[in-house]
């Protein structure tokens, strides 16, 4: 789900829309169907990257969803009709990521910059630290979950729906 902001001023000027419908629908999708979820919120320089903004969204994420739920923070590059407002950096990225596991997140991610955000790229263990999937933006380059999604290493569960191969 593209989490575009997480202020009603932000969706009301730049989306035409609302904030809470996709807070809502969030909730929704996650305590009552059980669909696996992701959240996407594509940073733009100084519309929705301020530490606060992004901090209080974690929070959220937390208290409403809990800390399985992975998100992904993106990198907007100007164009179409916003062209006014610089490229997001590396260095956003890997800091709106900070801000995300500091609330206690799980599995932040930092995207669309491939190879410039280290292992914000990849999935790990949360117990051992086992390197499980390896990316390279959206290119797999390692899948070393068992079938049942659980770290070879130790054993441990990683949240979400796998297969025997990717």
């Amino acid at each position: 789900v593209d989490l575009k902001a997480f202020t009603e001023d932000f969706y009301f000027k730049l989306c035409g829309g609302h904030l809470q419908p996709v807070l809502d629908t969030l909730v929704y999708l996650v305590k009552e169907t059980g669909v696996w979820t992701e959240i996407t919120t594509l940073l733009i320089p100084g519309k929705n990257d301020s530490d606060e903004e992004i901090e209080a969204e974690s929070k959220w994420i937390m208290k409403e969803l809990g800390p399985d739920v992975p998100v992904h923070f993106t990198a907007f590059h100007p164009d179409y009709k916003m062209t006014d407002v610089g490229p997001t950096t590396a260095a956003m990225l890997l800091h709106a990521s900070r801000i995300a596991r500091e609330a206690g997140l799980r599995y932040v991610y930092a995207g669309n910059l491939p190879g410039r955000v280290g292992q914000l790229e990849n999935t790990s263990c949360r117990q051992c630290g086992e390197l499980l999937i390896a990316r390279y933006g959206y290119l797999i380059q390692k899948y070393a979950l068992t079938p049942e999604g659980d770290c070879p290493t130790c054993g441990v569960h990683l949240p979400g729906r796998w297969a025997r191969a990717f």
